[in-house]
This record gives structure tokens, C-alpha cells and sequence, in this order.
């Protein structure tokens, strides 16, 4: 049994143990990297404000939170942004600077290219 298999299993939310089968199901590496964060402890998750993202976010590229996105900061720019949650106030400037929210599913089945921010 591997090591994130052995994480997995103290998990209680069933949703979020199947967001990690079906992450390690997949085939990218990067959704695979993704699962091994979500499989450690919740105090582990990455918290990120919304300015971090705009800070390193490339053109054309979907950022990745293995956690929480907060809504210290500002946007001047559409951003778009796959989480495993969102605070009120992170998702209303997101959308406001004209960019989209995704859920890890969701951007499991997306293309593109992805920019883990912890």
C-alpha cells in the first residue's frame, strides 16, 4: 500500500477521498502531486491569497491550489483558478477582474497549462 493510500484512509470526508482516487487515477504527474498534498493533514493545505496568484501567475496558465483561496489583495488582471476552496471574498474578486473559478475535478478534466501555488 503506498504512503498516500496510507493518508488517505484517516480521512473522513468521503468527498474528499474520492476527489484523491480520481486525482491519482489520472496520469499527469502534476494531478498526482496535487493528491499527496490533499492526502496530509488539513493544517498542511496551502492557504493563498489572491494577490500571490496574480504575483505568479503566467499568461495562459490556470493556477493550482492544493487549499484555501483567501482574498488578501487586489486583481488588475483575469485570472483563472482551480481550489479545493474559496473564500467568499477571493471568489468575488476573481470574478469581478473578469476570471473563473474551478474546483479540482473540474480542472482535472481541463487542458491547459497549470501553475501549482502554495
Amino acid at each position: 500500500m503506498s504512503r498516500v493510500r496510507k493518508l488517505q484512509k484517516r480521512k473522513t470526508d468521503p468527498n474528499l477521498v474520492r476527489l484523491i482516487d480520481n486525482l491519482l487515477s489520472n496520469e499527469k504527474p502534476l494531478w498526482k502531486d496535487i493528491a499527496k498534498r490533499l492526502a496530509k493533514p488539513r493544517k498542511l493545505y496551502a492557504q493563498v491569497n489572491v494577490s500571490k496568484i496574480e504575483k505568479y501567475l503566467l499568461d495562459g496558465e490556470i493556477a493550482v491550489v492544493p487549499g484555501k483561496v483567501l482574498g488578501g489583495g487586489d486583481l488588475t488582471k483575469p485570472v483563472k483558478v482551480a481550489a479545493l476552496s474559496f473564500s467568499e471574498s477571493a471568489k468575488r474578486k476573481i470574478e469581478e477582474s473578469g476570471g473563473k473559478c474551478f474546483t479540482l475535478e473540474e480542472a482535472s478534466k481541463m487542458e491547459g497549462n497549470f501553475r501549482i501555488i502554495c
